[in-house]
């Protein structure tokens, strides 16, 4: 049973239970062949439901284990039905954040003059209530106009030129894409065929430092829709193979990398197994776990991430050592120094 077949089943268990008041608990759950066990997990969810989340809006159901109540079924009633209504709090929210999507780069004209229309309707609605939007302002990052500029593209099936930073390579790329899908996995990504790669590939928007819409028509290859439930970039199979060993405090690695195997260890750790397009972008792993783990395979990685290891340490005590030679120049006990403790009554 999954979520959707559950949520079918219990709108019809709303229809059902208005019609048979005191309803027994037994009969419901044949009726619907399920457990009673399933009914009662059905309706505690019940209460939590209506036409909104204000008193006497939710369904008002219960039972005492034998029958089913329903104390409240005229609230759903066509005749019970009333205007809907907004607090003071609802409008002004409702206001502002329609009068901050209004102001959205790449938003087709069409779609900017009807909101503005809907958002006059509610201003008058609102009354007194919509003074204080208007002391209330948003500002969308610049991810908000990157976002607008794909979803436009995507709608009017047009390319796309970006630069892009790619960390992996540390470096800042220029593209034409073909936008497929955008997609929000902790942050927003768009899917797209890359003219540069001939390939497909996915870029997160804060990455892209400029966009421009282009006159050519959007022509991705057809592209079979894939499973995002185990993670948004997945790994192909033609990939180089890293293996990377980490201790207890990096097993956080397996939850966060799609990955081949993980391997338990002696110590509590992991060998975890994985494919990567890029096995240079896991110098970075390396350098965040530190002590917590290493790259083991293959050697020419391993050996490069303990050179960045090197070179960030040597970068740091270069730091510390300028810093202590100024703090010496300026008279100031440097950070090995121990102070006399006199003249200002402290110890």
């Amino acid at each position: 049973m999954n979520a959707i077949d559950q949520t079918r089943r219990m709108l019809s268990l709303v229809t059902y239970l208005k019609e048979r008041p005191g309803a027994r608990v037994e009969d419901v759950a044949r009726a619907f062949g399920i457990s009673e066990d399933e009914l009662v997990s059905d309706l505690d969810v019940l209460p939590m439901c209506g036409t909104s989340f204000r008193g006497g809006d939710l369904l008002d159901i219960d039972t005492d284990g034998e029958r089913i109540w329903w104390h409240n079924p005229a609230a759903l009633a066509a005749e019970a039905a009333e205007p809907l209504r907004l607090a003071a709090d609802e409008a002004t929210a409702l206001l502002v954040a329609a009068r901050a999507v209004s102001t959205l780069p790449g938003l087709r004209e069409s779609d900017r003059q009807a909101l503005l229309r809907a958002t006059a309707k509610v201003e008058t609605a609102a009354g007194e209530a919509a003074g204080a939007s208007s002391r209330l302002s948003v500002t969308f990052e610049s991810e908000g106009g990157v976002f607008a500029d794909v979803d436009r593209a995507i709608a009017e099936r047009r390319r796309l030129w970006i630069r892009y930073y790619s960390p992996a390579r540390d470096e800042v790329t220029e593209r034409e894409i073909d936008p497929i899908r955008l997609v929000s996995v902790g942050h927003t990504y768009v899917e797209a065929w890359c003219r540069r790669s001939e390939a497909r590939r996915t870029f997160r928007l804060d990455r892209v430092a400029e966009i421009k819409i282009l006159d050519e028509p959007s022509a991705p290859p057809e592209i079979e829709l894939r499973d995002l439930s185990e993670a948004l970039v997945q790994p192909a199979a033609e990939d180089p193979e890293v293996v990377v060993e980490v201790g207890p405090g990096g097993r956080w690695v397996a939850e966060y990398y799609p990955h081949d195997s993980a391997d338990e260890l002696p110590d509590g750790g992991l060998r975890i197994t994985l494919r990567t397009p890029e096995p240079a972008s896991l110098r970075r792993l390396a350098l965040r776990l530190g002590r917590d783990g290493r790259i083991v395979s293959p050697p020419e990685l391993a050996d490069s991430a303990r050179q960045a290891a090197r070179e960030a340490l040597a970068a740091y005590d270069g730091l510390e050592a300028v810093r202590t030679a100024r703090v010496v120049e300026a008279g100031v006990p440097g950070p090995h120094a121990v102070p006399d403790g006199s003249g200002d009554g402290r110890e």
